[in-house]
């Protein structure tokens, strides 16, 4: 059978010759067909076939297998066939194939290929990451970091010193067991870095807000502030408990001339840095990991405008006035030579290379927290923020091939480079920088430790809570004024018995608990004149996980 997409309905497709345009050779011929249903023509369409699906013995008056015919009567009609399809692909796979054992160019990174349900994916990866493996600059600047000489360094490892040496002059190959025992003596190794999502943009164009907080993020409309924006074109904005930390903005619903209400659709869901922590409670809630969310995004249709990718130095690798120094010396090298400075060192420096729609962002995030009267177990940060068609980019690799990680640390890796010597500038007038000369200098150890580091490093979420302090502020701002009218009005009363009658949500219960507690600990610390250090537990989840939410035994 022969399915036509434009109405969707299946045919009988049968053979009418070539047309004038078929005459010079193509392996994409227009031919004409009658299209019949119950045995009477309905319609006859010129249509591009691939020309496989033409067999030698065709004659006019022939039933043809096309497949799906997708397009219209303005932009003509093409036939799309599963088998014609791949067959094409094996052609061209066969050609790759026989193209790379020619000339040696190395390895291609070819589309999936899926011949049918029961067979795995064919996909070709096998030079796709591009970030630099473990070698022996690297064993001494963790080393060095540790603060430890080779003699101590390789008695913790349990390896001769002799080979500790072999190997950091690269005099040695790093084998797999080498890695395991220094990943064992020094487990903090492990988790000296970590990826997050820091910050979430998606446009949704045929939905309103309700819709989005109703069908795509599933939280409750009350939970959401409702006030008039004039921000980023829109005209409405929801923003939970009143913060913009997790927001959704749309257009207000109008009154046309004839007093007919009007909604024009098109929505953006913001997630800031903190918003992502507090929807990440909710995807906890809901059992769902970032994917799995951003799945149920692309199924309505929406469109990734921002995402940001953020790479956690949470053991110190990077020390920002070494980054900062070389970026004033321009012992740097990235596709863009745009970059900006800000801060100082007291309260944090900030070092930006590129432009929208792709920055690569370098901060210190210790200080950054400190500021705002924050604590963080990170120390610096590297953040890729992707905007549109990067941002796109990054999710389609992602649903594509499930390589998220090591696809962030080949990006970092192919945009941005640090050396330890000066780069000349007439250097970089030629073509082919990176694989002529930049590749030729000195690295900064640090910076060709955390690239390589990276593609081990995991994709975590940190879930938080909304606090009652950012309720109570809320209240402050927003509620308090409209009290103060209804006080002086003389409803106050009306106020206090519907607040005695009021019935508390099992959210809401627990902010009262978590509250109570958080007193009583405060207290027992005053007590105690201080002396008492309670430790606050951070616990991060692996996204890749699936049973991440067993393993956090969640109360809910």
């Amino acid at each position: 059978m022969t399915v036509l997409a434009e109405t969707n309905q299946f045919y009988s497709a049968i053979f009418l010759g070539t047309t004038q345009h078929s005459l010079a050779y193509t392996n994409t011929p227009l031919i004409k067909v009658g299209l019949s249903l119950h045995g009477e023509l309905q319609a006859v369409k010129t249509i591009k076939v691939n020309g496989n699906q033409l067999s030698n013995s065709l004659k006019l008056g022939d039933f043809i297998e096309l497949g799906t015919i997708k397009g219209d009567d303005l932009n003509g009609y093409t036939a799309i066939s599963m088998y014609t399809t791949q067959a094409d692909d094996n052609y061209y796979r066969k050609l790759f194939t026989d193209l790379e054992r020619l000339k040696n160019v190395g390895k291609y990174q070819l589309l999936k290929l899926v011949t049918n349900d029961d067979e795995k994916e064919d996909i070709a990866m096998e030079d796709f990451i591009k970030a630099p493996k473990l070698n022996g600059l690297h064993i001494k600047t963790i080393r060095e970091l540790l603060g430890f000489n080779q003699l101590t360094f390789s008695k913790k490892m349990g390896v001769s010193n002799t080979l500790l040496s072999l190997i950091e002059s690269d005099n040695k190959p790093i084998t797999d067991d080498f890695v395991e025992k220094m990943y064992t003596a020094f487990p903090d190794l492990k988790n000296a870095l970590d990826l997050q999502f820091d910050w979430v943009n998606i446009t949704f164009s045929d939905m309103t807000g309700e819709q989005v907080i109703n069908d795509v993020m599933r939280l409750k409309p009350e939970l959401f502030l409702e006030r008039s924006t004039t921000q980023n074109f829109y005209t409405r904005e929801f923003a939970f408990a009143g913060e913009k930390n997790i927001y959704v903005q749309d257009f207000e619903p109008t009154t046309d001339e004839h007093g007919q209400d009007e909604q024009k659709t098109g929505t953006t869901m913001y997630l800031t840095g903190q918003g992502t922590r507090l929807f990440e409670k909710a995807l906890l809630e809901q059992g769902l990991t970032w994917k799995k969310f951003f799945v149920r995004a692309k199924r309505f249709k929406g469109t990734f405008s921002r995402l940001d990718i953020a790479i956690n130095d949470n053991w110190g690798l990077l020390d920002m006035d070494e980054i900062i120094e070389a970026t004033r010396k321009h012992q740097f090298w990235g596709k863009s030579r745009s970059f900006a400075i800000h801060g100082n060192s007291e309260a944090g420096w900030t070092a930006n290379f590129g432009k929208s729609p792709f920055v690569i962002r370098i901060y210190d995030k210790q200080k950054e927290q400190e500021q705002k009267g924050l604590e963080t177990s990170v120390k610096n940060r590297v953040e890729l923020e992707l905007r549109s068609e990067r941002a796109e980019q990054v999710i389609s690799e992602w649903f594509e091939n499930d390589n998220l990680v090591e696809y962030t640390a080949s990006i970092l890796y192919t945009y941005l480079w640090f050396v330890d010597e000066p780069i000349d500038e007439e250097e970089l007038k030629g073509t082919h920088v990176r694989e002529r000369y930049i590749e030729s200098l000195k690295p900064m150890p640090a910076w060709s430790l955390l690239t390589s580091l990276g593609q081990s490093m995991k994709f975590v979420r940190e879930p938080k809570e909304q606090s009652v302090d950012s309720i109570l502020s809320w209240i402050m701002k927003y509620v308090v004024p409209s009290l103060e009218v209804l006080k002086k009005t003389g409803h106050w009363h009306e106020v206090i018995e519907a607040m005695d009658k009021a019935n508390l949500s099992p959210e809401q219960e627990k902010l009262i608990k978590a509250n109570l507690v958080n007193a009583i600990t405060n207290s027992k610390a005053n007590l105690e004149h201080g002396s008492l250090n309670f430790d606050k537990q951070q616990r991060k989840y692996v996204e890749e996980t699936a049973e991440f939410e067993k393993k956090a035994n969640l109360p809910f």
